[in-house]
């Protein structure tokens, strides 16, 4: 009768013989190959991911805000809040943004529904009396002799594509901050100052005008009014 000692180790020589193991080689394990297969993607450049790069230092405020192409595709009147309009706009992202407006005293609900405007869309949302809103629209105002003022949308021309980011004409490429950067700064106010129609109507920021890949974003009618 044969030895049993020798039936297995004849056995086990089959198999690693089969597997193409040296003898007394250890299979591998699930876990190594995983380590294994983990180890060669963290090898692999284009895989590993590259660290956000920094703003230039000498960018200018206008260029650290983002001003998206949008279109109010909802609105209605804030329920607590006699000023504000509360709205709904597309500007090319996964989902509408909800922005609260002081705009009630100046547009009817037909006319601000369908408007193609600009959105200031890295702000830090805020809590506009229990609505949360994230983001403002861009507008122009002018004061009146009677002490009101007349205010207009600054809009893109009709060829802008919704979502498209606002440049400024003979400044570099805009690199937005986040919300809470741009709030600790306090980037928007620094901006206002420099904010305003020319005398063609066209946005600019210190004489940099508002461009879009259609063309300048511009008032109805509204000179040397003061942007916000």
């Amino acid at each position: 009768m044969a030895d049993p000692k020798e039936l297995l180790d004849k056995a086990i020589a089959d198999l690693e013989a089969r597997l193409g193991l040296q003898p007394g080689q250890n299979v591998p394990t699930e876990n190594k190959k995983k380590q294994n297969s983990k180890k060669n993607k963290n090898n692999n450049p284009k895989q590993q991911k590259q660290p956000p790069k920094a703003p230039p230092e000498d960018q200018p405020d206008i260029c650290k805000l983002e001003f998206k192409v949008g279109v109010i595709t909802k609105v209605w009147n804030h329920p607590n809040a006699d000023k504000l309009y509360c709205e709904e706009i597309d500007i090319g992202e996964d989902s509408v943004r909800q922005i609260a407006s002081g705009l009630r005293p100046h547009f009817s609900l037909d006319e601000m529904m369908g408007q193609r405007l600009l959105v200031v869309s890295n702000l830090k949302a805020k809590n506009l009396v229990k609505f949360k809103s994230h983001g403002m629209v861009l507008c122009a105002a002018e004061p009146l002799d009677d002490g009101t003022e007349k205010v207009e949308f600054v809009e893109p021309p009709e060829g802008a594509p919704i979502g498209e980011v606002v440049t400024f004409e003979g400044l570099p490429k805009p690199f937005p901050l986040s919300g809470a950067q741009v709030e600790k700064k306090k980037v928007f106010a620094a901006c206002m100052t420099g904010m305003k129609s020319n005398d063609d109507c066209v946005a600019v920021w210190e004489g940099h005008a508002f461009m879009t890949t259609a063309g300048p974003c511009k008032t109805k009618t509204i000179k040397n009014g003061v942007l916000r």
